[in-house]
Order: C-alpha cells, then sequence, then structure tokens
C-alpha cells in the first residue's frame, strides 16, 4: 500500500510540476506576444539588421548582404563539388583514382580567381571603413562618457555649446527589472530620464571616453559602435538622415549592472533642436543659484533628496546601502564626520567607482546632497553645507 501511495503522490507531483511549466510557458509567450518591434531599437524575433538611419549604416548593411551572398555561393561551389565528387567516385562502385601530375593552369587559376574576389570584397569595405574614420567638418562635437552605470553627455562644439548632462536608465525600468516580474513594454531597459538630442541632417561627431571601466558606444541603426576607453579618446560620427527615436546599449561587458546602461538618441528637426537649445540653458541659468545664499537645514535635504535620487540612488540605492564597487553612504564614517571637506573633496574630485560631479551639478545642488546624505536614513547628525562652503572646496 505505501509503494502505491508513494507512486500516487508522485504522478500528482508530477501533474502539478507539468501544470506550472506550461503555466509558466503560456505566461512567457503571453508576455512576448505582448511586446511590439520598437522603433530605431530591436524587433521581435529580429533576425536581419535594423532599419538604417544612416548612410554609413545603409553601407554596412550592403556590405553585409553583399559579402554574405559570395560567401555563400563560394561555400556552396566547393562542398558541392567535393561531396559530389566523394559520392560519384567512392570505391564501391569500383571507381580508381586518377594517375595524373599538377596542372599548371589550375594552380593558377585558383591562386588568382580567390585573390581577385577578396581584391572585389576588400575595395568596397576599406570605402567604408575609411568614411567611418572621417569625422573632419562636424557641425556638432559631444563627449560622450562611460562611467558604472550611465552615460555623460557635454556638447563640445556648435549649437549647444556649453551643455552638460548624465543620462541614467529610467527607475520604473529599473524597478520593473528588480522585481522580477517586468510587464510587457516595448522599450524595456532602454528608457532614460534625459536622451541624447541632436538634429537631424548634421554631421555629429562624438568623443568617446570612460571614468573608470571600457565601455563601448552603440547605436545600430546609425553604423556606430565605438569603445569608450579610460584614459583615452576615441571618436566616430554619425549624421542621422530622418527624426526620430533611436536606441543602443553599452556593447562592453562593463560590470554586474552592463545591461542597466542603455542609449537613447532622440533626432529632432533642427527647429526642435534650437528650442530644445534654448530651455536647457535657461534651465541651467535658473540652477545657477547664488552660492551665497544661505540656506536652513530643512529647505536644502528637502532638495538634496531631489538631486540624490536623479542622480545617486541608481549606484547607491534610495536606502544608502550602496551596492559593489559603491560604497554605503548610511552610517558611512566620512558622510558622519563632521569634517565637510573630506566628503566635499570625493562628490566633486570623484574616487575609484565615484564619477566626478564637478562639471555636472551646481555648487547648491552638491551643497544639498550632500546635506542630505548627512542628514537620512540613520545619519541624522544635523550638519549643514551651504553652497559657499562647496565653492570654496572647488
Amino acid at each position: 500500500m505505501k509503494s502505491i501511495a508513494d507512486k500516487l503522490a508522485s504522478l500528482l507531483l508530477a501533474a502539478g510540476a507539468s501544470v506550472g511549466v506550461w503555466a509558466a510557458t503560456a505566461g512567457f509567450a503571453a508576455v512576448h506576444a505582448a511586446v511590439n518591434d520598437l522603433p530605431g531599437g530591436p524587433a521581435v524575433n529580429q533576425l536581419n539588421l535594423g532599419p538604417a538611419a544612416t548612410k554609413i549604416a545603409a553601407e554596412q548593411q550592403w556590405l553585409h548582404w553583399m559579402m554574405l551572398i559570395i560567401c555563400t555561393v563560394i561555400f556552396l561551389g566547393v562542398f558541392g563539388v567535393m561531396f559530389y565528387s566523394i559520392y560519384k567516385h567512392r570505391k564501391s562502385k569500383g571507381a580508381k583514382s586518377a594517375d595524373f601530375h599538377e596542372s599548371v593552369g589550375v594552380e593558377i587559376a585558383w591562386t588568382v580567381v580567390p585573390f581577385i574576389i577578396v581584391i572585389l570584397m576588400a575595395l568596397p569595405a576599406t570605402k567604408a571603413v575609411v568614411a567611418q574614420k572621417d569625422t573632419s567638418n562636424a557641425d556638432l562635437t559631444i563627449k560622450v562618457t562611460g562611467y558604472q552605470w550611465k552615460w555623460g553627455y557635454d556638447y563640445l562644439k556648435g549649437e549647444g555649446e556649453g551643455l552638460g548632462f548624465v543620462s541614467t536608465l529610467d527607475v520604473s525600468h529599473r524597478q520593473m527589472s528588480e522585481s522580477g516580474n517586468p510587464p510587457p513594454t516595448d522599450n524595456y531597459l532602454l528608457k532614460v530620464d534625459k536622451p541624447l538630442i541632436v538634429p537631424v541632417d548634421k554631421k555629429v561627431r562624438i568623443i568617446t571616453t570612460a571614468n573608470d571601466v571600457i565601455h563601448s558606444f552603440m547605436v545600430p541603426a546609425f553604423g556606430i559602435k565605438q569603445d569608450a576607453i579610460p584614459g583615452f579618446v576615441r571618436d566616430t560620427w554619425f549624421r542621422a538622415e530622418k527624426t526620430g527615436d533611436f536606441y543602443g546599449q553599452c556593447a562592453e561587458l562593463c560590470g554586474k549592472e552592463h545591461a542597466y546602461m542603455p542609449i537613447h538618441v532622440k533626432v529632432v528637426s533642427a527647429e526642435d533642436y534650437t528650442k530644445w537649445v534654448d530651455a536647457e540653458k535657461k534651465a541651467m541659468a535658473a540652477k545657477a543659484d547664488d552660492p551665497n545664499k544661505v540656506w536652513v537645514l530643512n529647505d536644502l535635504v528637502a532638495r538634496g533628496e531631489k538631486v540624490y535620487t536623479a542622480n545617486c540612488a541608481v549606484c547607491h540605492q534610495a536606502n544608502g546601502k550602496g551596492a559593489g564597487p559603491f560604497k554605503p553612504l548610511d552610517a558611512s564614517p566620512i558622510v558622519l564626520d563632521a569634517d565637510k571637506s573630506k566628503q566635499l573633496a570625493i562628490v566633486l574630485g570623484g574616487k575609484g567607482a565615484m564619477p566626478s560631479w564637478k562639471s555636472s551639478l551646481s555648487d547648491t545642488e552638491i551643497a544639498a546632497v550632500v546635506t542630505y546624505t548627512k542628514n537620512a536614513w540613520s545619519n541624522k547628525t544635523g550638519f549643514l553645507v551651504q553652497p559657499s562652503d562647496v565653492k570654496a572646496a572647488r
């Protein structure tokens, strides 16, 4: 009786497991079916390269198919002859090997013909590679800095010169990922808080570097992929031929949150780009608070919480506990220290995986976020850092 009961229980468990697997599979299929192609980004069941938005990307796609066709024809020709010969002249059919010496004509032919094919493949490929590296006469120059795990954009030349910001994965998408059960969304893990804005039909030079480890700036629709290496400067360029949103990701394994480092480039008309530049410059002017203003603790903490959420929480976490290479701020000896210069030195100059915020945040924003960390969570020090302190520490 016991063995029968055990078998019955095993069958029930197996049936339950099968139902669970079926339900999970059905749920995955339902989520997958609810996701649509993302214009400018990946497509559902994508097998081919995505639609090109630049001439360089179109040239790359043409080269891809041209070389694939040539290689396929050669493969079929060589292996077709080989397998035909093996089958037709097999020993079981009484075939006997021929007795002949090498042919000079054949030797020349199978040397010259492949050489010509390689040259014909190399000429258009070389032309495309040379065009990819020609970054001269750019209308706009943008420095792209890779951080763990976000992108920094600084407009160096052209319309918008002087603008700069950090682009981070949207908080809601990080929460989706951490929940383990993200709802269907076409731009999952590709939505950022601040996209890179560029004008259409303008040559944009991209200068890449990195603050910590090697990253790689890649936007498939533009046909660009350039490594961002600490201590080095590399460059590439693109000229978007149509407006819209285009997506990419860091293409170099840069750490545990590598998947949370998306790229979103928004291409707009020349008129809309000018409007955006004007709005950003006005916003910068508005953010440039008087560094001599004296703040009270509660107001500065409230301001600092917003700055922390937008710029710091992605690495140090909302609870201040830190993660991986990012030190916890809650109960941190440096944060608790009455000597404010220690924490200011790290925020302004950066340290390890921590980037420098000197050029990204104003004196008031830095004072606010430092004051917030000194009074958030379990810290409650009552210490206050004024913008004038930050100005003096720069």
